[in-house]
């Protein structure tokens, strides 16, 4: 019987990269869930193979062994085009450099994942106006990343996770290169999005603060799960 809550689930994942004659064993067999709605915390030192199951997660990789499943579809197997699709489907990323298109506004930014969904223009205006809103960012939609701070950026790049109304929100240090006050505004829309929106989120941190907002820690090392 298939478990409707869960929306994410890794299975005996293992992930192993061939440096030169030595085998890297990143992840080893991780059994990780999350549930529908539920904000996930992931932290772990460096090396720890954080970074990998995150990549694993958001449909950036997939295992050399075990099982992902995606609101209930087994997706470790799947071509790069069939995950590119259900990236831009299925899940929001809010990353800590931004990654904003210095060319494009901010409204031109919020945009660009719906083109590749191929939605069409009105809509697309009318959800990057409403989510730009969301964030308190109607009055900058048309500045381009450079004419705005650090905190207005991570907005944007909020928003822009938001477009296609994806399942789960998956951000990696979203603070980590803001200030603390500022910081503590992204949280703040973060759990927002969660509590008043039920999103699913996925948060790569190194602070032990803000992981405690989260509902529950996973934390990693040597590649394995060792609390949660």
């Amino acid at each position: 019987m298939k478990d409707k809550d869960t929306i994410i689930k890794l299975e005996n994942v293992w992930k192993i990269y061939q440096m030169g004659n030595v085998k890297v064993n990143a992840l080893r067999g991780i059994n990780f869930h999350v549930k529908r709605g539920e904000f996930v915390a992931i932290q772990g030192p460096s090396g720890s193979g954080k970074s990998t199951a995150v990549n694993m997660v958001g449909c950036l990789d997939i295992p050399t062994k075990g099982e992902i499943f995606l609101d209930q579809e087994n997706i470790a197997h799947l071509s790069e085009s069939d995950l590119a699709q259900i990236r831009g489907r299925e899940i929001g990323f809010i990353f800590q450099t931004f990654n904003l298109i210095p060319t494009l506004s901010a409204i031109e930014n919020v945009m660009l994942p719906m083109v590749f969904q191929e939605t069409v223009k009105e809509k697309r205006l009318e959800r990057a106006n409403y989510l730009l809103g969301l964030m308190e960012l109607g009055d900058r939609k048309n500045h381009k990343p450079t004419e705005l701070s650090g905190g207005q950026q991570q907005r944007v790049a909020i928003a822009r996770a938001l477009a296609n109304d994806p399942a789960v929100i998956l951000a990696d240090e979203p603070t980590g290169n803001l200030d603390s006050k500022t910081g503590r505004t992204v949280m703040n829309f973060l759990n927002k999005l969660h509590k008043e929106e039920n999103k699913t989120i996925i948060m790569v941190t190194h602070d032990d603060k803000l992981a405690k907002e989260a509902d529950r820690v996973a934390f990693l090392k040597d590649g394995h799960i060792i609390k949660t």
